[in-house]
């Protein structure tokens, strides 16, 4: 099927899933997650073909990781997929509304954005929260994975449509893209895509920016922080900083790079390093971190690089404003901690680094949707539009203006023979 017949599908499918009611969402939702569980024997062989042909390509070990998708990993998606269903649906809900004058009421409603196209990595987990998230939120959506997860993502799909579709959800709601050409076909889809979620590196978020007319909320690099301050509690920070790294390295929340103040240095790096050196993690450092600990040299392209990996890079700064500025030129805006007891340091940091999640003391790997409570994300989002950090539920939908009257005319307040009140009300829409 040819690529902007496919979105014509799709856009029309949601058009009929956005007036869908909060139940049959549901329905269809406990209907995916029981499908998962009824074919994971299936989705595990798929997977598994996938992985084969991976290794013979010398896909890198954190893709490898992110591409695996075992029995664990099904119930993963499953427990999110039951905390979707306990959520409440974005869709629908009055945010504002106002007598205009009497009888002529104004009302702010919550409603889909229509139909997302999502490029993403090879993880599958990614394919099962993204479709999920946009079924719950009553938009369509365009599914492009990575070919190394090809097989899984083809089950997954296959799944996901079936079961939803059996519950009385338009089957043509969401649909998967497997080639490089219709990434490119997609860009040019504004008639009917109504906004991009590319996952992936800077160059390549860029590049769908430049090319393409469709708003992209850009999901880049996670060149993520710690910052140890000298008021820390230094045994905390060891624990903090550890889980920060190495809890799971192949994600966009892994601390790539740690910051240290200079009074703390010397108690806290050693600390760090026998920590760390246990996860196997490669360290390199600054000059006054190689002072204190046998590391190798830091480069500027440390600091700017998020590694996926077991390897961190540390600096010793001055202090909280030196911290501030390395982390506000170099950090991508997506996730930064400051692990300390003084809360004026921690509001500080939190009110003057420009990111979408600062943390105090605590690991940068709560930086999740599922952990926010959100039900998982399609993405955490870097842009300062609608939506910023992980993007859930609320990310998903955008908002209508709904106006009811009674005969009412504009020319009646031109020429003032009635003149508006603006006055709040406290209720929801209803016809």
């Amino acid at each position: 099927m040819k690529m902007d017949e496919l979105a014509r599908q799709v856009k029309e499918s949601s058009i009929k899933l956005a007036a869908a009611g909060t139940e049959l969402k549901n329905k269809a939702l406990a209907n995916i997650a029981e499908s998962l569980n009824e074919r994971k024997e299936e989705i595990i062989k798929a997977n598994q073909e996938d992985l084969d042909r991976s290794e013979k390509e010398n896909l890198p070990a954190p893709l490898l990781k992110r591409l695996k998708f075992d029995e664990e990993s099904i119930a993963d998606v499953v427990d999110g997929i039951q905390s979707l269903i306990n959520l409440e649906d974005p869709a629908g809900k009055t945010l504002l509304s106002t007598e205009l004058d009497e009888g002529l009421e104004l009302y702010r409603v919550t409603c889909p954005i229509g139909v997302i196209g999502i490029i993403f990595e090879s993880r599958p987990d990614a394919l099962v929260q993204i479709s999920t998230l946009c079924l719950k939120s009553g938009n369509g959506v365009l599914l492009k994975g990575g070919s190394e997860s090809r097989e899984t993502n083809r089950i997954l799909t296959e799944i996901i449509i079936d079961a939803s579709q059996k519950a009385g959800i338009p089957s043509n709601w969401a649909a998967l893209l497997e080639t490089r050409s219709d990434v490119n076909d997609m860009l040019k889809m504004d008639g009917y895509i109504d906004l991009i979620i590319p996952r992936g590196s800077n160059d390549f978020v860029r590049y769908i920016m430049d090319n393409s007319r469709i708003p992209v909320m850009g999901h880049a690099d996670g060149i993520c922080h710690c910052y140890v301050d000298d008021d820390a509690d230094l045994d905390s920070a060891v624990k903090i900083v550890t889980d920060s790294k190495t809890q799971y390295v192949a994600v966009c929340n892994a601390t790539e790079t740690l910051l240290v103040h200079e009074k703390a240095a010397p108690g806290f790096l050693p600390e760090i390093k026998k920590s760390l050196d246990s996860k196997n993690v490669e360290l390199v450092g600054c000059p006054k971190t190689q002072a204190l600990i046998s590391v190798k040299p830091a480069s500027e392209e440390d600091w700017q690089t998020e590694y996926l990996d077991y390897k961190l890079s540390i600096k010793v700064v001055s202090g909280l404003d030196e911290a501030v500025d390395h982390i506000n030129t170099y950090g991508s805006g997506h996730t930064d901690s400051i692990i300390t007891r003084d809360t004026g340091k921690a509001a500080r940091f939190m009110d003057y680094v420009d990111s979408g999640n600062v943390l105090w003391n605590c690991s940068t790997r709560f930086s999740d949707g599922f952990r926010y409570g959100f039900g998982a994300e399609v993405g955490i989002s870097t842009s300062k539009i609608h939506s910023r950090g992980p993007m859930g539920l609320d990310g998903l939908v955008i908002y209508k203006y709904k106006l009811k009257g009674n005969g009412h005319i504009v020319e009646e307040y031109s020429n003032r023979s009635r003149t508006f009140k603006h006055r709040k009300l406290d209720r929801d829409f209803t016809l």
